[in-house]
Formats: C-alpha cells, sequence, structure tokens
C-alpha cells in the first residue's frame, strides 16, 4: 500500500539538514573571494584547528564523502598485493561498492566476525596467521569503524588491545570515524585519546552525519603515509576547486564546539528512543544503544504499518531490524510520535 502520508526521517544522520554553526561560517566564506584548490586562508584554519584539537601536528585533507576519504586513506596505507582486515559488517565491507579495492589497485579485504560489530585481537591474529604463502594477500592494516556499523563502540582498552595485536604483525591501523563525534561524546574521550594515543595512523572524520552538507576529512598522525597523498585526492576528482566551502563548515563545527554538542544531542535522543522502545511490549533491542542508533527488532507486521505511516528507517540488518538514527536536530517530540505509533501497530 503506498502511504500519503509526509515521510519522517530517521533512517539516517545523513538525512539532516546543516547546523547553524556551520551555515554561519558558509555564508561567511562566501563574503569575500579566495584562493582555490585548497589554497585558502579557510582550509589553512581548519586543518590547524584539527591539530589543535586532537593535540598532534597531523596531516589533514578534506575529501567530499565517507567512502572516498576510507578507499583513499586504505589506498595509502598499503599496496595492491596487500590486505585489509576488517569486520565483516564494515561500512568498506557492504556499502562501498569496492572502493578501497578499486582506488588501491586491488588490494584484498578479509573480514572477520565479532559479536556487537566490533573486530577482537583474536579474530585479527587468526587471519594474518591463517596463510603466509606468497598466494595469499598479506595483510598490512586494520580498519576499526568506530562507532560501529551496529551502534556499538571501541573502548580504549579495546583498541590497545588491537594496536598491540597489530605491533605484534607490523599492521596499519584505520579507523573510519563515521560517527566519531558520537564515540568522543558517549565515552567522555578526546579525540587524541581515540586516535593516536592508542595507535591509530589514519583517521577518517565525518562531518556530513554531524551537521555538515558535505565534507570528510582524513587525518594521517602517521605522517609517511600521507606522502603524496594530495596527488590522490586529485586522481580520484576529491579535489575541489573552491575547497572553503568544504573547510569553513568544518571550521564553524570545530571552533564553536557544534561537532562534540551536535553528537551529545544525537546520542541523547537515541537513548530517550532505546528507553522508549524497551518499555513497551512485544520489543527487544538487537544491540546496546550506545551512540546515536537504535537497532530494534519489531514484528514484520509493525515494520510494515510503520512505513504505511511515513516513518523512514533501515531494514538491512535481518528480518524484524530495524535501525532508528537519530541527528544534530532530532526532537523528542519526533521520537514520542515514533513511540506512540509502534504501540499502537503492536497493539493492532
Amino acid at each position: 500500500m503506498t502511504s500519503e502520508c509526509s515521510p519522517r526521517f530517521l533512517a539516517s544522520d545523513n538525512t539532516s539538514g546543516i547546523c547553524p554553526e556551520a551555515m554561519e561560517y558558509l555564508l561567511e566564506a562566501n563574503r569575500s573571494d579566495d584562493l582555490a584548490y585548497g589554497n585558502d586562508l579557510w582550509t589553512a584554519r581548519a586543518a590547524d584547528r584539527f591539530r589543535e584539537m586532537f593535540d598532534y601536528d597531523c596531516d589533514v585533507f578534506f575529501v567530499f564523502n565517507g567512502t572516498a576519504a576510507n578507499s583513499l586513506a586504505l589506498s595509502a596505507m598499503g599496496r595492491s598485493y596487500h590486505s585489509v582486515i576488517c569486520h565483516e559488517l564494515a561500512h568498506i565491507e557492504t556499502d562501498e561498492c569496492g572502493g578501497p579495492e578499486f582506488f588501491s589497485n586491488g588490494a584484498k579485504l578479509l573480514t572477520s566476525p565479532g559479536a556487537n560489530g566490533k573486530l577482537t585481537p583474536e579474530g585479527i591474529e587468526a587471519l594474518v596467521t591463517k596463510r603466509s604463502d606468497i598466494h595469499y594477500p598479506k595483510p598490512k592494516v586494520v580498519s576499526l569503524t568506530q562507532a560501529t556499523e551496529v551502534g556499538t563502540l571501541y573502548s580504549r582498552e579495546e583498541l590497545m588491545a588491537i594496536r598491540a595485536i597489530a605491533d605484534k604483525h607490523d599492521l596499519r591501523l584505520h579507523m573510519d570515524g563515521a560517527r566519531f563525534a558520537n564515540a568522543c561524546a558517549s565515552l567522555n574521550a578526546t579525540p587524541a585519546e581515540l586516535t593516536w594515543q592508542v595507535g591509530v595512523d589514519a583517521l577518517c572524520f565525518s562531518g556530513t552525519k554531524n551537521g555538515l552538507a558535505f565534507g570528510e576529512a582524513i587525518l594521517f598522525f602517521n605522517r609517511e603515509l600521507a606522502e603524496d597523498f594530495s596527488y590522490r585526492c586529485k586522481q580520484a576528482g576529491q579535489l575541489a576547486s573552491k575547497m572553503r566551502f568544504v573547510s569553513a563548515p568544518w571550521l564553524g563545527l570545530l571552533e564553536s564546539g557544534a561537532w562534540l554538542t551536535n553528537a551529545q544531542h544525537a546520542n541523547a535522543m537515541a537513548r530517550y528512543l532505546s528507553e522508549g522502545l524497551q518499555a513497551l511490549p512485544g520489543v527487544s533491542l538487537m544491540f546496546p544503544t550506545q551512540a546515536n542508533s537504535v537497532f530494534v527488532e519489531l514484528p514484520p507486521s509493525a515494520i510494515e504499518a510503520l512505513k504505511d505511516k511515513g516513518w523512514t528507517f533501515y531494514t538491512f540488518i535481518g528480518a524484524g531490524g530495524a535501525r532508528f538514527v537519530c541527528a544534530w536536530n532530532t526532537t523528542v517530540e519526533l521520537l514520542d510520535e515514533l513511540l506512540a505509533d509502534i504501540r499502537d501497530v503492536i497493539e493492532r
């Protein structure tokens, strides 16, 4: 049945608009001309602000989207005959259309299972030691997603344990930070504490999911890996001619602190929704709610009824599974409407 209801968006934090802080800086950058191709003052200020926030003299690059960020970063961290170890649910494995393999000229992704969407040192070592012959793509990189694809988080202790196994086998550590800000907010940790201080070599930090229209930042803490990286960006069509319109909104997030307060709000809304769902009969959470995503198991008939009511959400996690994602602008009123509709369709 086709619904005539207006859509109500909780499918992804990508459906949200531009936050006021980012818009303010975007408009300010538009007041005057500036140099092209990242040579402008806005891009320099944003890069310096990242270095200040992470307390590290890292190399910073800006690209349009997350697939480009992950694919290009990984291509710089290994060679075509290497492999990248990731979780079986990792975005680079399931949702980037072979981008990491394409941009690395053939490096293979090796996947491992793990509870709550997380890699373990044991799982990593099993793939590294599985084979050592010339016919097997040599493991070179471990890729972690923080927060994970199922909304869970790696603790500092878990990250350090993975760094230890990476050191044992001479592996580099990449972090897909599509919801990195949400992880910092939830763990009450500084960006440094969740990256270079636990041995992360490169971070792809998303702004799109946290209040920007577009734009991801790639930070190399292992600066040797960033050699000629600007050429990779150019060749891949990721060098914006008017780069200031990517970097200025980022600066708005960083200077105002909205990068964190936006994430704190989204996380709080997810907790509110999670608590409300657990109070409903016939509803059970699939994973702990630790960031801004809520995964819940609903009767299939309830899922269809909610879609008929105009609710947008993903069901890619199996029969009966639904994902709701909160954003910087999600309201309690919206979530109360959702909870009321879920109660209604279940009781019916």
